[in-house]
Order: C-alpha cells, then structure tokens, then sequence
C-alpha cells in the first residue's frame, strides 16, 4: 500500500516558542499509526498542523502526493483529513443528530444518510439520543458523538486525540474496539493517545516524540519490546 499521509520535516512555533523541530513521519493507506509522547511533547500539535489549525512554519505536509501545507483548516477537510480533536469540542448546545450533520457540511454527494446510519450502527447509544443535547451527553457518549462527526465528512485519513481521555475503562474498550472497526472498513488513522499500551496494542507502527522531536519509530511490537519505552511510556 502506498504512502497517503507524509509529513515532512515540519517545524511549529507558538509565538517564538518552538513546539515541534523537524517532524517527519507518514502513514500508509489502510494503517493504523500513532504518536506516543508525554504530555507537552507535541503530538497534539503534530494533528493541529496537518488539520491546518497551528500552520507549519516550514517542511511540507502533503495527502496522496498533494501538499496542503498552506492549505486553510476549512479546506483542509475536503481534502480527506478528518480531527477528533483533544477535548471532544462538541456543540453542547445543539442536538446529536446536528452536531453529526455539521461534520458532513462538506458533502454534495447526497450519501450523508446512508453515513448517518453507520455512525448510528457504530455508536448505538447515539442513536438512541439522536435528538438530545450534546452537553448533556456523558463523557464517553460525548467522545463517540465527536469521533463520529469527525467520520460524517468521510475522511481517507483520521486524526483522533486522546480518544480515552478521562474515560471508565470499559468505556476505553469500547472507544478502541470501535477504532479498529473503522479501520476494518477502510479508514486510515492517525492516532494520538496517552495510554501507550493500548495505543500499541492497536497501531501497526508507531513513533515516539520527545520535546517536539521524534527520538524513536517502528513496528508497535518493537517499540513495545524497547527497554526505553517500556520505562518512560508503559510502567514496566
């Protein structure tokens, strides 16, 4: 499979603050990647600079060969990049089944039903609050109702992070099981998560940054049997 994501050499500044160096990494089509790192490391960066949302400042960003480094954000989604972004940033004030029609404001292709019913069949319990609140919703009701706006514009490839963040754990296995269903069916992810474990357990590959640079990148299995790893990010 070819490469669909490349990110190369990118460098991202907040203010005169650097946050990432040189970041290179690249996604195959039909992979599961993720991005492992601890907190501040730059990794939620690393998806708001390929979403368009924190530009690069230089190196290039490009989709199918396509570079959308310069790329606005709202564009950036009709090239097939969808964001789950930290924090879920649902609309907590419009129903369910708005929030999930806004993440297919893109489409003209008249399908936006039939996606509708798969997010529906993914995430039951979103069906069954299709008209509630999305503020009221629960934390983990709020994280599929965000992964699933993100799937409503039918992306090549989703950027999603932290997925299990302040989750029960049966919620986390659920989220992760959803996660590879999506990729079953034929989405490229990208993934950011601070679970480390289970990241890897669901990732083909995975890269490692440090203070805006990546240090280290592999198989998950490798990186799972890495004595560094496995001291600074899995608690063995």
């Amino acid at each position: 499979m070819g490469v669909l994501l490349e990110v190369d050499q990118i460098d991202v500044f907040y203010g005169r603050i650097q946050a990432l160096r040189g970041v290179s990494l690249h996604v195959d089509e039909g992979e599961i990647v993720t991005l492992i790192g601890a907190n501040g490391a730059g990794k939620t960066t690393t998806l708001r600079a390929i979403s368009g949302l924190t530009p690069a400042s230089s190196g290039s960003i490009r989709i199918r060969g396509q570079d959308i480094t310069r790329t606005q954000a709202e564009d950036i989604v009709t090239k097939g990049i969808g964001h789950a972004p930290e924090g879920r940033r649902i609309f907590a004030r419009m129903s369910v089944r708005e929030n999930l029609d806004l993440g297919a404001y893109i489409r003209r292709d008249g399908e936006t039903r039939s996606d509708m019913e798969r997010i529906y069949t993914l995430f039951p319990r979103l069906k069954e609050r299709q008209a509630q609140l999305a503020g009221t919703l629960s934390g983990g009701e709020q994280q599929m109702l965000c992964i699933g706006r993100a799937m409503m514009s039918r992306p090549k490839v989703l950027l999603l992070d932290e997925p299990s963040l302040g989750l029960a754990p049966l919620m986390v296995d659920t989220i992760f099981q959803v996660i590879r269903e999506i990729n079953a069916e034929g989405t490229t992810i990208l993934l950011i998560e601070q679970n480390a474990l289970k990241a890897l357990g669901v990732a083909a590959r995975g890269y490692v940054l440090e203070t805006g640079r990546i240090v280290k990148e592999g198989p998950s299995k490798q990186l799972m049997e890495s004595p560094d790893v496995q001291k600074a990010y899995l608690g063995i």
